[in-house]
């Protein structure tokens, strides 16, 4: 698994056996696992709701002792009988919430980005042009390298591939079209960077020549949409929303988009279909003479 969903894991695995510990009057143990009745798992649930969480926050929580109580049964130390009887909270019906063509390209363009740094501003809008461009996750943005681009940074940096191998969710590897627009702005923060560019490390950097955080680009996500007017919906993975949502409403096909951005089950691409309706009825409501 992925070290995101690792950390996660861990994360729920240790919030549960500090419940089971208030519950029980004692550490939490292996053993307590062995048979876990659903009233235990739905006091736990509950409590986490009266804190402020949310059904996906539930569902994952759920996910994670799951996980755990399935690998300790194979291995005859516990039984999933408990976990078998508790259903996932339902959860809510939600639409992505794209950001329309002229603003997806305008928060990829180098001269709308808020920063003093040329080449910060460089850097952002390439990855801003990977995210729509190409329906990247803003965790394999960051985690592309020179390699991935077939650039040389010993020469004069030019991308060389005309398609991405992305290595995504559960480690799975897909290939994306590089379109040249996209690749024109990665050459152009390569020219500007100040700091030495190795072939196999993480190709955006940060203000100290370190590999750029996330936290880095969302924050100047926050900025320019301040600028520009945007909803606080105009996020990095916004971007990705808006790429399938654009490539639908232009006759993309719904399994080539699901294969482009690396979706497991093709019933959450089928999400972006909601977006595309929505748009063709208002679209439909504004100009049927009778509306």
């Amino acid at each position: 698994m992925a070290a995101n969903t690792l950390a996660a894991y861990e994360r729920d695995l240790r919030q549960f056996c500090q419940h089971l510990t208030g519950y029980l009057g004692r550490p939490a143990k292996k053993t307590d696992f062995a048979d876990l009745k659903p009233l235990q798992l739905r006091g736990y649930l509950a409590r986490r709701r009266e804190a402020g969480n949310g059904a996906r926050t539930l569902a994952r929580d759920l996910a994670g002792i799951r996980s755990f109580v399935r690998f300790l049964e194979k291995r005859g130390e516990a039984s999933s009988a408990g976990l078998t009887a508790m259903r996932a909270p339902r959860q809510p019906a939600t639409i992505p919430k794209p950001v329309s063509p002229g603003e997806a390209v305008a928060l990829a363009n180098a001269s709308v980005q808020m920063h003093d740094e040329p080449w910060i501003a460089a850097r952002d809008a390439a990855i801003m042009s990977l995210l729509y461009g190409c329906g990247l996750r803003i965790m394999e943005a960051l985690g592309l390298a020179a390699n991935d681009f077939g650039v040389n940074p010993a020469i004069k940096p030019k991308v060389t591939v005309s398609m991405l191998s992305i290595l995504g969710k559960g480690g799975k590897t897909r290939l994306v079209p590089l379109l040249p627009v996209v690749a024109e702005a990665v050459e152009h923060y390569l020219r500007l960077c100040p700091h030495a560019i190795t072939a196999d490390t993480p190709l955006f950097l940060g203000a100290r020549g370190k590999p750029v955080q996330a936290a880095i680009i969302q924050r100047s996500m926050r900025l320019m949409r301040g600028a520009l007017g945007l909803p606080a919906t105009a996020t990095p993975h916004a971007m990705r929303h808006s790429f399938a949502t654009h490539l639908l409403a232009n006759g993309g096909d719904l399994r080539t988009i699901q294969e482009l951005l690396g979706h497991a089950s093709l019933s959450t691409t089928q999400k972006y279909t909601a977006v595309d309706t929505d748009s063709l009825l208002k679209t439909w409501s504004a100009a049927h003479p009778r509306a």
